[in-house]
């Protein structure tokens, strides 16, 4: 059995996430405290109670998920005996990334709450709020020559680009909003559904560059070491343990496409994956893994049964 890691992105969060893990073990709660600590502020307590507007806000959701995501890998590895090294790729969804890479011990807790703090902030500031916008062409017609088609006819009139290829029937276009509203019209002419986001910013586009170079000053004075296990990087669709590779990707990711479907299909490809792991909040991913990759097996694990049970099949 070959095992990669996931761990989710924006989208993922929900009041409450995190709780169970941290009213059962003590490694889990060390984790929110560090991630408190490292951003001077509450964060724990808003993933507990909310409300729902304030955990949902960018700054706060991308830490937040990636502080529930490292919680649940640190139940699994002290709680429960996983070892690390049964795992051979780790792939995260856009902010899952950094997640990843702090899971598998190429960047420190701190530090990677403290930039996705930053990327964040910097995400909401790039662009005036109203001028981008995001939108989701579903449908069993759509793939990503069906969203390109689109995005290249919204680009007429503004920035428009695919920003996230999730899978085929799910791909992402961002841009300025004009733009968005034209793309969207000729999918729907190309026979797609399409659904505005709701989001604050148009993430993963040209727009985002003021974003980038914020997180380009941040990372170029991180501490990034070698993972553990390769990094599935979301913007080459390929395996990465190269530090200094793995600091330009990121950069890159901010106004770069999230390349998961091509991620997906190479780790079940080429890669050997037969087995996938969500690590942290919500099914998103593992539904993703069922319609790119459906033999192989794939699996959520929030809760910490689920976590135990995960562990325990390893021994």
């Amino acid at each position: 059995m070959t095992l990669a890691l996931l761990f989710p992105g924006q989208g993922s969060q929900s009041v409450g996430m995190g709780a169970a893990l941290a009213d059962a073990f003590a490694s889990a709660r060390a984790v929110f405290a560090e991630v408190d600590e490292a951003l001077g502020q509450n964060l724990s307590q808003l993933m507990r109670d909310g409300p729902e507007d304030q955990l949902t806000l960018t700054e706060n959701a991308q830490p937040a998920l990636m502080a529930v995501s490292v919680a649940a890998m640190r139940v699994l590895r002290t709680e429960f005996g996983f070892d690390l090294s049964k795992a051979t790729y780790a792939a995260g969804h856009s902010l899952g990334e950094y997640s990843a890479l702090c899971a598998v011990g190429a960047i420190s807790l701190a530090d990677t709450a403290r930039l996705l703090k930053l990327r964040g902030q910097a995400m909401q500031r790039a662009v005036p709020v109203g001028r981008g916008a995001m939108a989701s062409l579903i449908g069993p017609k759509t793939d990503l020559a069906l969203a390109e088609e689109a995005a290249k006819a919204g680009s007429e009139v503004g920035v428009c680009v695919v920003a996230n290829d999730n899978n085929n029937g799910n791909v992402v276009i961002s841009g300025d909003k004009a733009a968005v509203d034209r793309a969207i019209e000729k999918a729907k002419e190309l026979g797609a559904r399409a659904i505005p986001l709701n989001v604050s910013a148009p993430f993963h586009c040209p727009l985002m560059q003021p974003a980038a170079d914020e997180m380009a000053t941040a990372l170029a004075s991180a501490t990034i070491v070698a993972p553990s296990v390769a990094i599935v990087a979301n913007i080459t669709a390929r395996p990465e343990t190269d530090p200094e590779v793995i600091r330009r990707l990121l950069v890159e990711q901010v106004t770069g496409r999230v390349r998961w479907r091509e991620s997906m299909e190479w780790m079940a490809g080429e890669g050997g994956v037969t087995r996938f792991a969500e690590i942290g909040s919500g099914k998103v991913l593992t539904g993703m893994a069922k319609r790119i990759a459906p033999d192989a097996e794939s699996a959520a694990l929030n809760t910490p049964e689920e976590l135990e049970a995960f562990a325990t099949s390893f021994s």
